[in-house]
């Protein structure tokens, strides 16, 4: 069964935005606090971005106002607004649950270059 489905990377100038998608299997979506996760070659997956079931969210100091993570229960999705893109912000973008419970998606790729 798929419970991650990534979509919304794609090639960006600096300074540009993305809007990345994940759509949950709905028995996560409904039951977990969840998270963003970028990867980079070489380095350990970490997060970016988290939203509680309730609401709440948390940023990675380095995506702080740039970043915005949203959560919609009519479709079982979330969001993660990339705003000022910078070169730093390249890499593979997964989502889980915030304690990365579950397997992994094929994640999305971003690529902030000129």
């Amino acid at each position: 069964q798929v419970q991650f489905v990534e979509s919304g990377g794609g090639l960006v100038q600096p300074g540009g935005s993305l809007r990345l998608s994940c759509t949950v299997s709905e028995s996560i979506f409904r039951a977990y606090n969840l998270g963003w996760f970028r990867q980079e070659p070489g380095i350990q997956r970490e997060l970016v971005a988290r939203i509680g079931i309730e609401g709440s969210r948390g940023y990675a100091d380095f995506v702080k106002g740039r970043f915005t993570v949203s959560r919609d229960f009519a479709k079982n999705t979330i969001y993660l607004q990339m705003n000022s893109l910078k070169p730093s912000d390249t890499g593979v973008y997964y989502c889980n649950s915030e304690s990365r419970h579950f397997n992994w998606g094929q994640g999305t790729q971003v690529t902030v270059s000129s």
